[in-house]
């Protein structure tokens, strides 16, 4: 962390915007996909993308809240192209769903932002799994592997990188003693809402790193990293309501402002610096040390296995999953 505004390595800083660190960055040449697209950083991610030329299309679960943030981009960037698509990542089926419909558009995929997130009591998703670790890591982990022939066609045929960001959390540092707890996901002893988010934003920093490691194998122009975007005021404790009214309370003299928080997530997707940066953490748009456990390469492994066996249980082949 680069502690009272002072820059870092990339020339920006903690207090550094999203307009800021995309500033002059041609990306018309670009489709994004972002999850999360219709509240608090996804918002802002989706604006800045659009006022750089990116062609968005916000994957979000309340389609007239989506088209809603899409009406007022309209009014401020009148050129923006900005789609809107129903996306659920607590529900297999909905993703799978999405990710058809998207392939039948034709359109091409350059990034793949996965910034969705959420902050519950235990809760069980749709497919009956904690709710936290299904919308949080697994349902990105599967809207990655279902667009990842996407994303290398558009990225052989254009010639152009494509980028796949998680958008993690500093939180991945408080999770369960053993990092992920492989036999015991849906067990509601022993619970802590705090450790399961903690466990769910480790999970999509050790994904990001298995990802690239696999990318790099295939020789694809793909990179994949995570972030952490900072402590910002957004709606993800909602389910939290006297947490959420406290934070909300405090939160102006603490915490980063929306534009703030959604800057690095801009600058891992867009800025030519990032260029070929692969399987990183970054933090205040530079690159970062993320806990032990998430470098942790057999860990990993073993969490690309185990979710594979959640995904397709009953053996259904898979893109990525072949070594």
């Amino acid at each position: 962390m680069w502690f009272f505004g002072s820059k870092g390595p990339s020339g920006f800083s903690s207090s550094s915007t999203a307009e800021e660190v995309t500033q002059g960055i041609d990306g018309s040449a670009l489709t994004a996909i972002v999850t999360g697209a219709s509240s608090g950083i996804g918002v802002e991610t989706t604006r800045v993308l659009a006022l750089r030329g990116v062609h968005v299309v916000m994957a979000v679960r309340n389609l007239d809240a989506g088209r809603n943030v899409k009406e007022a981009i309209l009014k401020e960037v009148p050129g923006a192209k900005i789609d809107v698509m129903e996306l659920d990542l607590s529900s297999m089926a909905s993703i799978r769903k999405f990710a058809s419909q998207y392939q039948s558009s034709n359109l091409p995929l350059n990034l793949l932002i996965n910034n969705a997130g959420v902050v519950t009591p235990f809760m069980l998703s749709h497919d009956g799994i904690e709710l936290q670790f299904a919308t949080n890591y697994l349902g990105p982990f599967l809207l990655t592997d279902l667009l990842s022939e996407t994303m290398k066609k558009a990225a052989r045929e254009s010639n152009i990188e494509g980028r796949i960001v998680n958008v993690s959390s500093i939180g991945h540092r408080f999770t369960y003693s053993e990092g992920i707890r492989f036999d015991k996901i849906n067990d509601e002893s022993g619970y802590s809402s705090w450790y399961a988010y903690g466990q769910s934003k480790l999970a999509t920093i050790l994904h990001a790193k298995e990802l690239s490691r696999r990318l790099k194998e295939d020789g694809v122009e793909i990179t994949a990293n995570s972030l952490h975007p900072g402590g910002i005021l957004t709606n993800i404790m909602r389910h939290n309501g006297f947490m959420n009214g406290f934070l909300h309370l405090i939160g102006k003299y603490f915490f980063k402002s929306i534009p703030q928080g959604a800057a690095t997530t801009c600058y891992v997707a867009l800025h030519p610096q990032v260029k070929g940066v692969s399987g990183e953490y970054f933090m205040d748009s530079n690159i970062s040390n993320p806990s032990s456990m998430a470098n942790d390469v057999d860990l990993a492994k073993k969490l690309w296995d185990f979710s594979f066996t959640l995904i397709n249980p009953k053996g259904v082949g898979v893109r990525l999953d072949k070594r």
